[in-house]
């Protein structure tokens, strides 16, 4: 129910040209009042398995602000030039009130609702993508499933083109209005650097655990790419990836060395989901500004200052959310294959024990034992596992 987006689109002779409307979120919001103050504490909406907290109450972000099709909607309209190489520019940016006409879902959305310009325009940033390198890691979404004959298991919901050409869309928005801000000496940007070496070396032993060559000479971002997402094991490896290079942040605009963001391999901002991201709205603001030419409201620039501070709190916030889902996920699996014997591959040794990709199982886990090192082929039987603590007890039998 919260919609943040909604588009129009069209060719313009070789060019297309995405008008992409974002929630205005502060027509309703301002600075200091009651429901900005709690967005600043909360920084972004969360989301959990049986619901989520979000980062502004319902009224707004499921109702008068969501571009919902019931009515007409404020909204910052950003129009961005997509050219035959799939560069983005932005051309033009303004407030206004629009009117959207369809809902749609990415499982039963069909051409025929579609502007013809869309696969074409997703075909085009995905081109530009593979020619600057970017990882584009679009694992499928994993499922978890409860047997009828009890224990669990995971199945994997293969990638939609439907959301490929949504996310192309939000992707061409901000770049463009990243490399706008950044010509115009301000903004905020979402930066990742690559996994380090030793994350590197991990992935390596994972991916040998789950059964996947990774020739010694090829680079992880080169591999990467070459990933099937079709694969359950492939989309395995590309969780473990995402998860493995160290997480995004943000940064203000600096004279210093140009933003860089590892995965989408550009200057990169967040600026077409403000109802769920708190840093969106301010980076819309100062866009729409740009966009005429005009000066950055003074509010916007002093936000960009606070806003990397507090977008972390809430990205851990969301990270130890997911581990806690993830965790839960293993446990379950794993309860069906209590005092079971499974082989295993050592990825990594710490303080903490040694971290274990099992061979047959989309599962991390660790496990007690002395005088291991990364690359070892073990074998461990699963002791005991309590689901309600996400919680499991392997040791090593060989």
């Amino acid at each position: 129910m919260d919609l943040d987006q909604a588009f129009h689109i069209e060719a313009n002779g070789s060019d297309i040209l995405l008008h992409y409307a974002i929630a205005d979120v502060a027509w309703f919001v301002d600075d200091g009042d009651p429901v900005d103050t709690e967005a600043w504490q909360r920084g972004m909406t969360q989301y959990l398995p049986d619901g989520k907290a979000g980062l502004y109450p319902p009224v707004l972000a499921e109702g008068a602000a969501s571009l919902l099709p019931d009515g007409d909607r404020p909204a910052v309209v950003f129009h961005v030039r997509v050219g035959s190489d799939g560069a983005c520019a932005l051309t033009g940016a303004e407030r206004s009130v629009i009117r959207s006409h369809a809902k749609l879902a990415y499982e039963s959305v069909t051409p025929e609702q579609l502007p013809p310009p869309l696969t074409e325009l997703g075909r085009r940033v995905a081109a530009a993508e593979d020619a600057r390198g970017a990882a584009r890691i679009e694992p499928q979404e994993q499922v978890v499933h409860l047997n009828p004959g009890g224990g669990y298991e995971i199945d994997f919901r293969p990638r939609l083109q439907s959301e490929d050409n949504n996310a192309a869309m939000s992707l061409a928005t901000n770049l463009a209005i990243a490399d706008a801000l950044y010509s115009a000496g301000t903004g905020l940007f979402r930066v990742m650097a690559e996994p380090d070496d030793r994350a590197e070396q991990r992935l390596r032993h994972s991916a040998r655990a789950l059964g996947i060559e990774w020739p010694a000479a090829t680079k992880l971002r080169e591999f990467q790419r070459s990933l099937d997402t079709g694969s359950p094991k492939d989309s395995a490896l590309l969780m473990a990836i995402r998860r493995a290079s160290g997480g995004a942040s943000y940064v203000p605009y600096s004279a210093g060395p140009r933003p860089w963001h590892s995965a989408v391999a550009a200057t990169y901002a967040h600026g077409t989901a403000p109802l769920r991201r708190l840093a969106d709205r301010y980076v819309v603001m100062a866009a729409l500004a740009v966009a005429n030419g005009q000066a950055v409201p003074e509010p916007v620039s002093s936000a960009f200052a606070k806003l990397p501070e507090v977008m972390r709190r809430a990205d851990e916030t969301a990270g130890q959310i997911e581990r806690a889902v993830v965790d839960l996920a293993e446990v379950a699996l794993l309860s069906a294959q209590t005092q079971r014997t499974l082989p295993a591959v050592v990825t990594d040794v710490d303080d903490r024990g040694s971290r274990i990709q099992l061979c047959n199982l989309p599962v991390v886990t660790r496990v007690a034992a002395n005088h291991l090192a990364p690359g070892d082929e073990i074998r461990v039987r699963v002791v005991s596992t309590d689901i309600p603590t996400r919680t499991a007890k392997l040791e090593r039998v060989a």
